[in-house]
């Protein structure tokens, strides 16, 4: 078990191979575990590195520090422990704006960017449908797990996958609630010019949770931004089409 402390915290961290660095994070609740299919791809020619954050995985729960504020200033400090070289942030969903806030706060310390099925600005417009969310969670959250979770994946999408994702939610504490709650508030577009590190949107094609004018907007907004759409691909495109994500992936570090 490996595990870099930050910020009073402990972090727990994979890291396999050796090259340029790849940091991974992972959604609202899940783990590093998201990302296996990239690492035991991406492993033969990079560093690859995998980080649960707090409160997630196998990483400390401390009662405080559930901000997408506070999750950045963990992740620059996870960089810097590390003695990490510019390297690229690769984040799903929420995580999308944890790299591109990383991205704003500290520009030379990191190589590029990519978010993946990065909900951004969007919950900013969906509060209501996030406030039932919450209260539904508090109700009964492994009833609402089961019920949200599926959605997340295409049509057709492993059972087993699902089921192992929903474990994982479990497993987090309840706490990262206030993410999704701090999410609800948090809307970049008016700072988003101002990103000065190369960014590539990855985006799953049947993502029903972020529609695909969320990225194609962020992108305009960045200077020379792209976007890539992962086909057939839900909101966990990395794992629902692998082999076209990792391709995907591929391309956009070059």
């Amino acid at each position: 078990m490996t595990y870099a402390t930050v910020n009073g915290t402990r972090l727990y961290f994979e890291e396999h191979g050796t090259g340029r660095p790849l940091v991974f994070l992972h959604g609202w609740g899940t783990s590093g575990r998201v990302w296996e299919g990239q690492a035991s791809d991406l492993m033969s020619d990079h560093r690859v590195i995998t980080v649960d954050w707090r409160g997630c995985g196998r990483s400390d729960r401390p009662a405080t520090g559930y901000t997408i504020a506070e999750v950045t200033h963990d992740i620059l400090e996870f960089i810097d422990t590390l003695a990490l070289d510019k390297p690229v942030l690769i984040g799903s969903s929420i995580a999308g704006a944890l790299i591109i806030e990383a991205a704003l706060a500290a520009p030379d310390s990191i190589g590029a960017v990519v978010p993946v099925d990065a909900g951004m600005h969007h919950f900013s417009r969906t509060r209501e449908a996030t406030g039932k969310l919450l209260a539904d969670l508090r109700a009964d959250r492994a009833g609402t797990l089961a019920d949200v979770v599926p959605h997340w994946y295409r049509p057709g999408a492993s059972t087993a996958m699902i089921d192992r994702t929903v474990r994982q939610l479990l497993e987090s504490t309840f706490l990262i609630d206030q993410l999704v709650a701090d999410q609800a508030n948090y809307d970049p577009r008016g700072r988003l010019g101002q990103v000065r590190v190369p960014t590539t949107f990855l985006h799953g094609e049947l993502d029903t949770e972020v529609p695909l004018d969320i990225p194609r907007e962020c992108a305009d907004l960045i200077p020379d931004a792209r976007l890539t759409v992962i086909e057939g691909a839900g909101h966990m495109s990395q794992q629902d089409q692998t082999e076209r994500f990792n391709q995907a992936l591929r391309k956009a570090l070059h």
